[in-house]
């Protein structure tokens, strides 16, 4: 395995080509294998350059066009825009000038570049830094902005661009009777760090005593607050932390998931943590049985996750979210019929489009008489009232808890069955 800086930065450069070039997710290049072959402290060091380069892409380029004549190809434009990135962030410039002239004079196809990266990021160098932090807040693509600002106003659209330009803080739910020693305990129970580092060597990690998810992701489980020994559907559960709720409660957990290679995921946690469920590959729809209580966390647009995935609103144009959002209704119908009598479900999406959220649930309960909203469930500790929406739901947005480096977004509803 390589290690080396100029290996993380090449690699950055290439998860870019692939993000901004191919449209793909970083998520899913990491799957392909792309990081494969670093050593561990600079795959985390390649997937960083990346997410901070993505974040502060608009900040890049309007920089870099003062010095360009004609935009360059693509990995040329991604090695400045990380330069540029790292420089205005207070890197060494001698080290990031250098690094990207290796890369670029290395590359058969881009070679003759390399005066130019050379000669654009020493002057990024003399004056970038500076400018930097008076430049705007980047934007989302307006495909994303314009539909957000309709439903929530250009005012918290802005905060949850500032709440996606900082990045996110690294959340841990604590099992049952565990203490962690580091981070700031959350109004809602969840424990924040900044500046976590490698994950697995954190305390309690190898012991299992909490498991990475983002504060508004814990609530679900926590509002369908499951008992001891209820019969519990976490209908699409992968990558597995509210089925760690939902064991952790004494419950008798399903874990549901259409993909294998994600319920590894889950079946690796659950070894870590102690905990156990009955995991199962399977399409959603398909699924028969009975439970006195279940999850839906449905598939969805993500657009609530953009602070940990900037990659998001570069990787997709919005072209898909019509069949998700039919997707969507079809789970809860289905989800609906496998609910005994007198049964709970939790339905959420990690979208920030009301369409994936609050029209889902007004959709729904026309068609199911037996179907109440339950409000008073959402009523758990952290929770704010002006969080609660008309319909009867919960809804999360970046731009809640400024002050505390605020949080996914969500949109959490409780339903229950009549008996």
């Amino acid at each position: 395995m390589t290690n080396t800086p100029t290996a993380a930065r090449r690699s950055a450069i290439y998860l870019l080509d692939q993000i901004l070039g191919e449209g793909r997710l970083l998520s899913e290049c990491l799957a392909a294998g792309a990081l494969d072959r670093l050593a561990p402290e600079d795959r985390a060091r390649a997937q960083r350059l990346t997410l901070e380069t993505l974040r502060g892409l608009e900040r890049a380029d309007r920089l870099l066009e003062e010095h360009l004549r004609r935009t360059p190809a693509l990995t040329v434009q991604n090695a400045l825009r990380l330069g540029t990135v790292e420089l205005c962030q207070g890197e060494a410039a001698h080290g990031v000038v250098n690094a990207m002239v290796e890369i670029i004079g290395r590359s058969r196809k881009h070679g003759r570049l390399k005066g130019l990266v050379n000669a654009v990021l020493r002057k990024i160098a003399a004056e970038g830094p500076e400018v930097w932090p008076k430049m705007r807040v980047p934007r989302l693509p307006d495909w994303l902005r314009e539909p957000l600002i309709a439903a929530w106003g250009a005012d918290a659209v802005k905060g949850m661009e500032q709440a996606h330009f900082a990045g996110a803080p690294l959340d841990l739910t604590p099992k049952p009777g565990a203490t962690i020693p580091m981070g700031t305990e959350l109004p809602t129970g969840s424990v924040r760090v900044t500046d976590a580092g490698q994950v697995s060597a954190l305390p309690g990690y190898a012991s299992g005593d909490w498991w990475v998810q983002d504060a508004a992701a814990a609530l679900p489980a926590r509002i369908l607050a499951p008992r001891p020994g209820e019969r519990v559907l976490d209908m699409c559960a992968a990558p597995g932390g509210k089925t760690l709720q939902l064991a952790a409660a004494g419950a008798e957990v399903t874990a549901l998931d259409i993909s294998e290679g994600r319920l590894a995921r889950v079946r690796e946690n659950l070894e870590r943590t102690g905990l156990s469920a009955r995991v199962v590959a399977g399409d959603a729809l398909d699924h028969q049985g009975q439970y006195d209580a279940i999850l839906l966390d449905a598939p969805c647009s993500a657009t609530g996750t953009i602070r940990r995935h900037p990659d998001l609103p570069f990787a997709k144009d919005g072209s898909e979210f019509g069949g998700l959002i039919a997707l969507q209704g079809r789970m809860l119908a289905h989800a609906w019929t496998l609910l005994k009598p007198g049964g709970r479900l939790v339905y959420c999406t990690c979208s920030l489009l009301p369409d994936e959220g609050e029209v889902q649930i007004e959709e729904a309960l026309p068609h199911h008489p037996d179907m109440q909203v339950d409000r008073a469930a959402l009523q758990v500790p952290g929770v704010q009232p002006d969080w609660l929406t008309e319909e009867g739901g919960l809804r999360l947005r970046p731009d809640c808890w400024p002050d505390l480096g605020g949080m996914d977004g969500f949109y959490i509803a409780c339903l229950n069955k009549s008996a």
